[in-house]
């Protein structure tokens, strides 16, 4: 396998380290790291990486917007999703949009080292177990937040970490009347009435 350049995306410094000694195994390597979208998104373009190892849980701008904008920005983009969700939920979502790739972080290394491999040879890689789940029914494909947006989707995981509206304002960098708004938007979809029920869904569908 020729050099690669990747490009390895968590907001923690710790995983960065340790996934870095990983991937340092395929010779020659050229690894780039990023701790925000902004961060990700400049050296996305700056570098044109083979590959794009993304986590979903980041500051500001969320793992799954970040994924669309990468799409948008070069629609043959490789990228694995490598996050500590293992709920076929976020799977389904982030294959629909286009990612090559599905790993947890409770995968083995040889698994991830896989996934590398067979994204960067282009095909297509999910986890054993979560590619077990989609393909026996567990989750039979059918999203039952379909109708949300990437963004709604994001405001509803945050609810469900707990967040207050105010607090996920301040993550997301939008106005406490655009989440507020978006909140009732989210309602409006699932029809739900209270910000509890919310919560609920939240809880049921995008956590473990």
């Amino acid at each position: 396998m020729n050099a690669l350049k990747i490009l390895l995306v968590d907001d923690h410094s710790v995983v960065r380290a340790g996934v870095r000694r990983l991937l340092e195994s395929f010779d020659g390597s050229q690894i780039f790291e990023a701790a925000t979208g902004h961060e990700t998104l400049a050296l996305f373009r700056s570098n044109q990486p083979d590959l794009v190892l993304l986590d979903l849980n980041m500051e500001g701008v969320g793992g799954l917007e970040l994924l669309r904008r990468l799409i948008l920005e070069d629609k043959k983009a490789r990228v694995i999703v490598f996050t500590m969700h293992s709920e076929p939920i976020y799977a389904a979502r982030a294959l629909k949009l286009g990612a090559k790739g599905y790993v947890t972080k409770s995968a083995s290394a040889d698994e991830l080292i896989a996934a590398v491999k067979k994204v960067v040879e282009g095909g297509h890689y999910i986890e054993a177990e979560l590619a077990s789940k989609l393909a026996i029914g567990q989750f039979d494909g059918e999203d039952p937040l379909h109708k949300l947006s990437t963004r709604e989707i994001e405001i509803l995981r945050l609810l469900g970490d707990g967040k207050s509206l105010t607090d996920i304002a301040d993550t997301l960098g939008v106005s406490y009347k655009t989440v507020a708004n978006t909140c009732s938007l989210i309602k409006n979809k699932l029809g739900l009435q209270r910000t509890a029920d919310l919560i609920r869904m939240s809880l049921e569908h995008l956590h473990s």
